[in-house]
């Protein structure tokens, strides 16, 4: 392939240009922003799982202390009936009144049970409805947090965008100097290559590689013509000759 060496020399600005758009490119992807949000999104996640389990914890202690309040209730009046027919004299059979009595009697401990079963529901239902507050604080803390990293994830997105704008543009311009041929054998390398087409053949070895060019390598680039595009016989990029190469 031939080339001019200007239009070559044009590449090694193409590369530096893009290897800056690949480093912007790589910033925007890797934003320690970026893995805090993803962080704090899983955590939301589990809080408001939590959430809806203590809340339902809640509502269903709301439901079992007012069945237990109703059977205490039950059990009240109950003994509060019985306890007046024993008062109103009603009942003359010692017998009767014995059993009347012992009724009342057992009634009460039922009713002294239930009412222990209604305060230790009341404390898990206090503990529960503890837990859907802290949770709750915890979650609005996250949003908080969550809501600063998204501002400052928004920022700095936004200035890698405008550094990346301004070289693109600036790469638009380089790309009018490049002939075509050229400019696709350059791409092309770029995807082979780990984004490095091209690079400078410098006091001789190839910056692409990093490794120095033998004798014959050298003598036969010596020995090319200016306008003659040459590869690294190491790695294959493009080599630029400029005078630094050695040569």
């Amino acid at each position: 392939m031939k080339a001019a060496p200007q239009a070559q020399l044009r590449l090694i600005d193409l590369q530096e240009l893009d290897s800056s758009l690949d480093r912007l490119a790589h910033r925007r992807r890797t934003l320690p922003e970026l893995a805090e949000i993803e962080r704090l999104d899983g955590r939301l996640t589990e809080l408001r799982d939590a959430i809806v389990a203590a809340e339902t914890e809640v509502g269903d202690l709301d439901r079992e202390q007012r069945k237990a309040e109703q059977d205490v209730d039950q059990v009240r009046a109950r003994a509060d009936r019985d306890q007046k027919r024993l008062d109103s004299g009603q009942v003359t059979s010692a017998k009767d009144l014995s059993g009347l009595q012992a009724e009342i009697e057992s009634l009460h401990r039922r009713q002294g049970d239930l009412e222990e079963v209604v305060l230790e529901i009341m404390e898990r239902r206090e503990e529960a409805e503890s837990r859907v507050a802290s949770l709750r604080s915890d979650q609005t803390a996250a949003q908080e947090e969550l809501a600063g990293l998204a501002e400052r994830r928004d920022a700095a997105q936004k200035q890698i965008d405008e550094e990346a704008g301004t070289t693109g543009a600036a790469r638009t311009a380089v790309v009018k100097d490049v002939p075509e041929d050229l400019l696709a054998l350059y791409e092309k390398l770029r995807g082979q290559f780990g984004g490095v087409g091209a690079a400078r053949l410098h006091r001789g070895a190839c910056q692409g590689c990093h490794l120095a060019l033998n004798t014959v390598d050298v003598n036969r680039i010596r020995a090319a013509a200016d306008d003659e595009v040459i590869r690294c016989e190491e790695c294959r990029r493009i080599l630029v000759r400029t005078p630094e190469s050695g040569l």
